[in-house]
């Protein structure tokens, strides 16, 4: 056993393109992001002896608070509603692990993808889009919220744990991979990405015109694979969806059949998860083969040339893209708008706006280092103040403080 080295996967390794290597030839690619030294921090910090930048920036993501509050966070099912359905702690899990095996195929920097991937929904407030819904509808005369600009307030400002510096101090790529990880920034000064980020023109732009790494490329995709694929497994096992409705589905109809016919004994749990095992391996194998075609045609020598590209680089095939949109809008029919879902999303979204409104018009509420922050702000930044807490919030703190607020709570059922 060679130590220091990273065991490799057992498929065989490839140049930038995609074409196979000679045994023990795997390499980082030229437009990997970790090709060229990290851009830097915001804050300057003495490099650590062993860990890569980005396996920092990963380390201080998995120890932030903002990362531990996920484990009590909606994906679609509120935690109490059952033990094994996904939070938001488990769906970022599930999409670092994609995001690891991509980029791994890839040939680019795992810890960037992995750290992006565990980042990615960090400013979610409780309950899901439901509550994201109504906190952006509270605070629409305050600037509105939004849950990718509340990610990187979170890491750049609202984690304050460390002597030198508010945030978490995250390498300027893992920004970049936050702020762009779907795509250009295209909609001006006001877009709620580009008003967090003012503060950081002082340091360094993050050039919200052009496209991220092929790491924050591969996160975002691993993030779609990673959804939609748990999300039709809780719905099968929450009985919103039969194995027979998934058999009627774009994309998952035909796997569904495939397993239907090579399993003999139809036992429910085992059916469900070869579906999804399925499906995740076709989407994966489909991303990784088609963003190679689209590596060999650009044929970047720089995370640059990514970052210039007219279009993403890491990418479904468009056969595979389209079903993967019709999958989505069932999902949406026949899930997401189910009328249990909508009836549980439709109280909790009650519970943000009266929480919003209640410390909003009466600050003696919040806790006290939360008021000690608010003396002296403007009505606009306290405001921000109060979605900031009430977006921090556990699924289960936002129940508990509404039944100390309110005289009824919603039953989340």
């Amino acid at each position: 056993m060679t130590i220091g080295r990273r065991q490799l996967d057992s498929s065989p390794d490839r140049d930038d393109y995609g074409e196979t290597l000679p045994p023990g030839a795997r390499s980082m690619a030229d437009y990997a992001a970790s090709s060229v030294p990290s851009r830097g921090r915001e804050h300057a910090e003495q490099e650590c002896t062993t860990r890569s930048p980005f396996q920092r920036d990963r380390d201080r993501i998995l120890h932030s608070t903002p990362f531990r509050r996920l484990t009590y966070k909606t994906q679609v099912f509120v935690f109490h509603e059952g033990d094994h359905y996904r939070t938001r702690l488990t769906h970022s899990l599930e999409v670092a692990q994609i995001a690891r095996t991509v980029a791994r195929q890839l040939r680019l920097d795992e810890d960037l993808a992995e750290a992006l991937a565990l980042a990615h929904d960090l400013g979610h407030s409780p309950f899901g889009h439901a509550g994201e819904r109504a906190l952006d509808h509270a605070m629409t005369d305050y600037g509105g919220f939004d849950h990718n600009a509340q990610s990187l307030r979170v890491v750049m400002r609202l984690e304050r744990k460390y002597l030198g510096f508010d945030g978490l101090n995250l390498t300027w790529e893992t920004l970049e991979g936050l702020a762009k990880h779907n795509g250009p920034v295209a909609h001006g000064p006001d877009h709620p990405v580009a008003k967090v980020l003012r503060v950081l023109e002082r340091w360094r732009s993050l050039e919200l015109d052009q496209y991220a790494s092929a790491e924050a490329q591969v996160a975002a995709l691993s993030d779609d694979i990673a959804y939609v694929n748990h999300d039709i497994d809780d719905a099968l096992r929450a009985g919103l969806l039969s194995i027979a409705d998934i058999a009627e589905a774009p994309l998952a109809g035909e796997v569904a059949r495939n397993v239907q016919t090579t399993i003999r004994e139809h036992d429910d749990p085992r059916v469900i998860y070869e579906i999804t095992r399925r499906m995740i391996t076709i989407m994966i194998s489909d991303c990784v083969d088609h963003s190679r075609q689209c590596l060999r045609a650009l044929a970047p020598r720089s995370p640059d040339d990514i970052r210039r590209a007219t279009m993403s680089v890491v990418a479904f095939s468009p056969e595979l893209e389209a079903q993967i949109k019709d999958l989505k809008r069932f999902m949406f029919d026949r899930v997401y708008r189910h009328p249990r879902v909508m009836r549980v999303m439709t109280r909790a979204e009650t519970i943000v706006c009266d929480l919003f409104q209640r410390y909003l018009n009466e600050p003696d509420e919040l806790p006290e280092a939360w008021r000690s922050a608010a003396q002296g702000l403007s009505d606009r930044r306290y405001a921000r103040l109060v979605g900031d807490f009430v977006s921090g919030m556990t699924d289960r703190l936002a129940i508990a403080e509404h039944r100390r607020l309110f005289d009824a709570t919603p039953e989340l059922r």
